[in-house]
C-alpha cells in the first residue's frame, strides 16, 4: 500500500525552516491530518537550534482556505480521522479544536521570528494561520476572506484575538460579521498583511534569511516587548522592557554589532 503524501513539509536551509501546507489538490484546505503534522513540525522548528526563523506557506497556487469542508459536511463516520470537527461528541471536538489551536499559540508565542507567504486564497482558519505569525507577505493575486459566518461558524483559531489586533476592534467586527473577498493591495492597506510584493518567493527568501541572521537574543526580547506592548500601564510595560534591554545590551552579540560597526563589516551573532 502507497505511503500517503505529507500535509505538511518542512525544510531546513541556511536557519530558515519552511512549513509547506502540502494539499494542493484540496487548497491546502485543513484536515484533521494537517493539524497533527503542522503542530509536529512546528514543535521541530521552534525545538531545533539550526531554525532561527520560521516561514508558513502553501503548496500549489493558494495559501489555504480554512477548514475542509468537504470533509465537515462529510456523514462518513470512517472519515473521522480525516476531519477537524463534527467527530464523535461534543467533549471530543472540543478536545481536538482545542489542540489544533495550539498551533496558533505556538505561532503567537514563538521566540523565533515567523513568517506567511501568502498565494491565492488565504481565508477562515488560513487567515488565522497567517495572522498568527509576526509578518505577512502576498502576492498580487492573494485575495483574504474570513469566511467563518458564511459557513455559519463564529470563528476558531483565534480569529477574532488575531482581527482585532491587526486592523483594530471596529475593522474587526466588520470583517467577520460582513465577510467577503478582499484583493491583497486593500488588505495591505488595512493591516490585514505587511506588504505586497511583485515577486513573493524572492522577497521572502531575502527576509527569513535577513531575520535568521540578526542578533537571536535581541529577536526574543523585541517580540516579548511586542506581545507586552498590548498591556493597559505604560509603566507595566517599561518594568518588562528594562531587564530585557539590559539582558541584550550586556550580551556578546550586543559588543559584537559594536565592533562590527566600528569596523564597518557585518556582524556574526551567536545568540551568546
Amino acid at each position: 500500500m502507497a505511503t500517503p503524501e505529507p500535509t505538511v513539509l518542512l525544510q531546513v536551509h541556511n536557519g530558515v525552516g519552511t512549513m509547506t501546507l502540502n494539499r494542493p489538490e484540496r487548497r491546502n484546505a485543513i484536515s484533521w491530518q494537517l493539524v497533527l503534522e503542522l503542530i509536529s513540525a512546528l514543535e521541530a522548528a521552534l525545538a531545533d537550534p539550526a531554525v532561527r526563523a520560521i516561514v508558513l506557506t502553501g503548496a500549489g497556487r493558494d495559501f489555504c482556505v480554512g477548514a475542509d469542508m468537504a470533509k465537515v459536511g462529510s456523514a462518513d463516520a470512517g472519515d473521522h480521522e480525516t476531519r477537524t470537527l463534527r467527530g464523535h461528541s461534543v467533549e471530543d471536538d472540543e478536545e481536538r479544536l482545542t489542540h489544533a489551536s495550539s498551533i496558533v499559540e505556538m505561532l503567537t508565542t514563538s521566540d523565533k521570528p515567523t513568517v506567511a507567504a501568502i498565494d491565492g486564497a488565504c481565508a477562515g482558519a488560513g487567515l488565522s494561520l497567517a495572522l498568527a505569525t509576526d509578518l505577512q507577505i502576498a502576492s498580487g493575486r492573494a485575495v483574504f476572506n474570513t469566511a467563518f459566518i458564511g459557513a455559519a461558524v463564529p470563528g476558531d483559531f483565534g480569529s477574532a484575538w488575531l482581527l482585532a489586533r491587526a486592523v483594530g476592534p471596529a475593522r474587526a467586527r466588520s470583517l467577520l460579521l460582513d465577510p467577503g473577498r478582499m484583493p491583497a493591495h486593500e488588505a495591505a492597506a488595512l493591516g490585514l498583511v505587511t506588504e505586497v510584493s511583485d515577486d513573493l518567493e524572492s522577497r521572502v527568501h531575502d527576509l527569513a534569511n535577513k531575520l535568521a541572521h540578526q542578533a537571536p537574543r535581541a529577536m526574543v526580547r523585541a517580540k516579548e516587548n511586542l506581545r507586552d506592548a498590548v498591556t493597559p500601564e505604560v509603566a507595566d510595560y517599561l518594568r518588562q522592557e528594562v531587564p530585557r534591554m539590559v539582558d541584550c545590551a550586556r550580551s556578546d552579540d550586543a559588543r559584537q554589532a559594536a565592533r562590527a560597526f566600528i569596523e564597518k563589516r557585518t556582524p556574526v551573532f551567536t545568540g551568546e
